[in-house]
C-alpha cells in the first residue's frame, strides 16, 4: 500500500489546491492511504515548514512543496516503489 503525508494548514489557498489535485488523481488509485497532518498543532512541524506549505510526501520521500502538478503525482504513483 502506497502512503501520501500531507502536510497543511487551516487557511491555506495551496493546500486547499493541492488537495482538490490529490483527490483527483487518487480516485484510480484505492491502494493509496493519505495522512493529513495540520503543522500547526505541533510546533516543530512549524518550525520545519513554516510558511513551506503544502508538503507531499509519496512512501517518505518528498514529492512536491507548495504546488502539487496532477500529472506528475499520477507518474510518480506508477513508477516509484
Amino acid at each position: 500500500m502506497r502512503r501520501i503525508t500531507f502536510y497543511t494548514r487551516r487557511d491555506c489557498h495551496l493546500c486547499d489546491s493541492a488537495r482538490y489535485v490529490l483527490d483527483r488523481a487518487l480516485t484510480d488509485c484505492p491502494d493509496v492511504r493519505i495522512e493529513v497532518i495540520d503543522i500547526d498543532a505541533d510546533p516543530e512541524l512549524v518550525r520545519r515548514y513554516g510558511h513551506d506549505v503544502p508538503v507531499i510526501l509519496l512512501d517518505g520521500r518528498e514529492l512536491a512543496r507548495h504546488r502539487l502538478d496532477e500529472t506528475a503525482l499520477r507518474l510518480a504513483l506508477c513508477i516509484a516503489e
